[in-house]
């Protein structure tokens, strides 16, 4: 451990950074699948997606905070031995969960894929998956083996290089074979996601061994019954939740083209309108909020140490600055989506239906940004478990929209989008009550909301109709988006300055 680590500081640029890159490549690689796949094939994969992660809530991500959490406290103690002993024992527990897990997976493809699915031709995906979930579970032990000890470099590098594995494993995959009927396609996919795997998963567990190794001489290790009963500890009420919010997440992913057609859409169209909001446009609108998942790693140790050592005031003051830098670049960056979000969808996706429902959509990632870091702020302070009440409670919302709206003529997808509007704005609403009576800071809504939500509106207002005027004078789309978001920058800035909100004080403030 002779390496230096990086500073809390120093560690959120750089991941932000890669996170960067990686965002951008992430992106690039859905534009083109989207267009060499289809929006229907996109619905499929959608639909599938969500075993996936159902799958992992069951054996691997209660196990990865586990690691992460003990690593961490083995190694402040000096006892590198036992984080060896926890990787293998995390390693045997999720094999013995995954081998009849998986295996009934693929014995029942058939009928998950018919009647909990609602369509066979995600058969062959499912079966693949199986893989993919090993593989991804191997990876992540490791990898959060070296997030516990604060080495971020390592990881973050190599989930970079995953993004490269993985475009070009799945794209040469499709340019290779196509074209294919739609259940073969979301073969592709996931056999590409499993070539990935096997590249990051066998790479990390190199960098684990060679970076890590002299770590098992060091210290006594702990006897296999305190460290099962440790693990578990952990693991199962980490995994509970996840297992909760992502059963919720796939039964609407499930019921959505089900409750479309229902309504009197073909199954065709149903799974496209599914794939065009869900596979286009939402990581279309979470492109600028790279950020956001830097923040939540650094926060959450920061506000943890804080609280244990009793310094509530610099509690107060993380949590208002964390909230600050999320209203100052989400807000504006979301209006601006909304202007050049059509063009932006149909230049890359070439789909029309990109630029629906775009503002109420716009609005959820917002506040879902916000949710996202009042959420890890709660975790840093204990307050897990309202936390994942309040994740439920947003989830069983979601849900109970899609059921009532959706199949409802002449609302369809609207349905879904209202439920995401109301069950996100509760989650925020709780949020902050939650984090106000846990840590006792003073809710700054002008600050954090009501003043840059102003500024973004009056950029985004004033930003579209010189975008327009633009395009009407017969620039292309791509030179008058960018001289109407330089514009609208500048507009925003001094809509903040006008209202007496100065960025430095708001960073900066002690609280």
């Amino acid at each position: 451990m002779e390496e230096k680590m990086l500073s809390a500081g120093r560690g959120a640029l750089f991941l932000t950074a890669l996170s960067g890159v990686s965002q951008l490549l992430g992106f690039g690689y859905r534009v083109l699948l989207s267009r060499m796949a289809g929006a229907e094939v996109m619905g499929l994969y959608q639909l599938i997606m969500p075993v996936y992660s159902v799958l992992l809530s069951l054996t691997a991500v209660g196990l990865t905070a586990a690691i992460s959490n003990l690593t961490s406290q083995y190694l402040a103690l000096r006892n590198g031995k036992a984080v060896g002993q926890t990787v293998r024992t995390c390693l045997r527990i999720f094999f013995l969960a995954l081998i009849p897990l998986g295996t009934g997976v693929i014995l029942s493809s058939d009928a998950i894929s018919v009647h909990l699915l609602g369509d066979a031709r995600t058969q062959l995906g499912l079966m693949l998956l199986v893989p993919c979930v090993a593989l991804t579970g191997v990876e992540n032990f490791h990898k959060h083996v070296f997030y516990g000890s604060g080495l971020v470099r390592a990881p973050a590098v190599v989930e970079l290089l995953e993004q490269f594995v993985r475009t070009l494993a799945v794209l040469g995959l499709l340019w290779l074979f196509l074209p294919q009927y739609p259940e073969r396609v979301v073969g592709l996919i996931v056999c590409g996601m499993v070539i990935c795997e096997v590249f990051s998963s066998c790479t990390l567990v190199v960098l684990y061994r060679r970076r890590l190794a002299r770590l098992k001489g060091q210290g006594p290790g702990e006897p296999g019954r305190i460290r099962r009963r440790r693990v578990c500890s952990i693991a199962l009420p980490v995994g509970l939740n996840a297992l909760l919010g992502n059963l919720l997440g796939a039964a609407n992913a499930t019921l959505i083209p089900q409750k479309l057609v229902e309504g009197g859409v073909e199954r065709s169209q149903a799974v496209s309108q599914f794939g065009v909001v869900c596979g286009m446009t939402m990581p279309m609108l979470s492109l600028p909020i790279v950020f956001l998942g830097a923040l939540n790693l650094v926060l959450v140790p920061r506000l943890a140490r804080a609280a244990a050592l009793g310094r509530e005031g610099e509690v107060r003051r993380l949590v208002g600055r964390a909230m600050s830098a999320v209203s100052l670049l989400t807000l504006p960056a979301m209006s601006l989506m909304v202007v050049v979000g059509p063009d932006l969808g149909r230049a890359m996706f070439h789909q029309e239906g990109v630029g629906e429902h775009l503002i109420p959509l716009a609005a959820v990632m917002a506040m879902s940004c916000f949710c996202s870091v009042l959420a890890s702020a709660l975790n840093g302070v204990g307050g897990q478990r309202a936390v994942a009440a309040i994740s439920l409670l947003g989830g069983v919302i979601q849900l109970l929209f899609t059921l009532a709206l959706v199949p409802l003529p002449g609302v369809g997808m609207g349905g879904y989008v209202a439920g995401a509007v109301v069950s996100t704005a509760l989650e925020l609403v709780l949020c902050l009550y939650w984090i106000r009576r846990r840590t006792g800071v003073r809710l700054e809504l002008f600050q954090w909301m009501t003043a840059p939500a102003l500024a973004s509106l009056l950029s985004a207002l004033v930003g579209n109709l010189l975008f327009r005027m633009l395009k009407d004078e017969g620039l292309s789309p791509v030179c008058a988006g960018v001289a109407t978001l330089a514009f609208a920058l500048l507009l925003y800035l001094a809509a903040l300055q006008a209202q007496g909100v100065e960025l430095r004080s708001m960073i900066r403030r002690r609280g």
